[in-house]
């Protein structure tokens, strides 16, 4: 006698389906969706992150430095009632986020830069003084 299973399938079927269906467990991390624009890229001086912050001042920002983490933070909640306004199209997404990142210790955290302009924040952690590239003499 058959075992009955939901949808007809056994916990072997699932399995064996499940292994062979990775999805995406090992996609690149480049291709990985993130819920808010974020682009973090390195330059000869130092790191740089940009986060879309449309809308935002800078009242409604929160950027700490823990040790070597990073954290930005927008938790503030929107005081307008939206749920009053009877929209007809509705695309602007004014999600709250919290991105906290791990920072090598070759840049320098203490004299990390933020500017917020046209909605867009800007980050920018030089490089550390033992890091910068030197020119060694040879006696």
């Amino acid at each position: 006698m058959k075992k009955k299973t939901i949808f007809g399938t056994s916990p072997f079927d699932i399995l064996f389906k499940d292994f062979f269906n990775t999805g995406d467990l090992f996609a690149p991390f480049s291709e990985t969706r993130v819920s808010h624009p974020v682009d973090i890229y390195e330059e000869d001086d130092g790191l740089n992150i940009d986060i879309a912050c449309v809308g935002l001042s800078r009242e409604d920002l929160d950027i700490t430095i823990e040790g070597d983490i990073l954290r930005v933070r927008n938790l503030k909640k929107d005081k307008d009632a939206d749920h009053y306004i009877d929209f007809m199209q509705r695309n602007i997404a004014k999600r709250n986020f919290n991105f906290g990142w791990k920072i090598s210790r070759r840049f320098d955290l203490s004299k990390i830069d933020a500017e917020l302009d046209k909605g867009l924040l800007h980050l920018f952690a030089p490089l550390t003084e033992e890091s910068k590239p030197r020119v060694v003499s040879i006696k």
